[in-house]
């Protein structure tokens, strides 16, 4: 991509406030005609617009400003940049190989069986589809259905393991794992284990209390029957 002025009229009225630069060599750096830059001087043109200095943006030199001050036919050149912006990625369909798109139909009925959590959107990235075709092999009314094979899209080449991974991750998003929900039923409720806990002291409870009185009871017995036996030795 190539480098390109910030606010070229800002940049042309402050040129002209700030320097000797001949109507040329500023309209050809500020991408202007030199008559448009002949009427900033007189006032004519670019009366609301604030003179914006290159210098402090970094896109000129003043050492660059010199030079072409001194020298009416060389030409300003832009100060090459500080740090470097990635050209951002247009987005797009995947494009898909011609000899490869036999397969998509499989590939789908892969990820709508192995992945239901991901929608149309995501399986249409993944495999470069449109959305009328997934819904049709959903729906099993794709005219190809009865001979239609699952099979991974990774091991087709149709995408990456990490794009695959990645779409799966962000569909996946808020909902329960598997082994939490597993988890989950394992353990018992607080209100189940509360009742437990009360059920089980209750019946301990009871048999001690039982067990009491039987013991109880039975020294009352026990007692009489000794008194008797030394009254008859006596």
């Amino acid at each position: 991509m190539a480098q390109q002025l910030l606010m070229p009229k800002a940049t042309a009225v402050w040129l002209v406030d700030n320097t000797s630069l001949s109507f040329d060599q500023i309209a050809e750096f500020c991408t202007l005609h030199p008559l448009e830059v002949k009427a900033i001087a007189d006032g004519e043109a670019a009366q609301g617009i604030k003179g914006m200095d290159p210098i402090i943006t970094g896109q000129l030199t003043r050492d660059e400003i010199v030079r072409a001050e001194k020298d009416e036919k060389y030409r300003l050149k832009l100060a090459p940049p500080k740090v470097r912006v990635p050209e951002a990625k247009r987005k797009g369909p995947r494009y898909t190989p011609v000899s490869k798109r036999q397969d998509r139909p499989n590939a789908i009925l892969w990820l709508v069986r192995n992945h239901p959590e991901l929608k149309d959107p995501a399986i249409s990235r993944l495999v470069g589809t449109t959305k009328h075709t997934i819904e049709q092999i959903r729906e099993r009314t794709h005219w190809n259905s009865a001979n239609l094979q699952p099979m991974d899209p990774v091991t087709l080449g149709l995408c990456s393991q990490i794009d695959l991974d990645l779409e799966v991750e962000k569909a996946s998003r808020g909902m329960p794992r598997p082994e939490e929900v597993a988890e989950e039923e394992r353990l018992l409720s607080a209100a189940q284990t509360q009742n437990y806990r009360s059920g089980s002291a209750r019946e301990d409870g009871e048999l001690d209390a039982a067990a009491v009185f039987a013991k109880l009871t039975s020294m009352r017995r026990t007692e009489p029957e000794e008194n008797e036996e030394e009254d008859e030795l006596r």
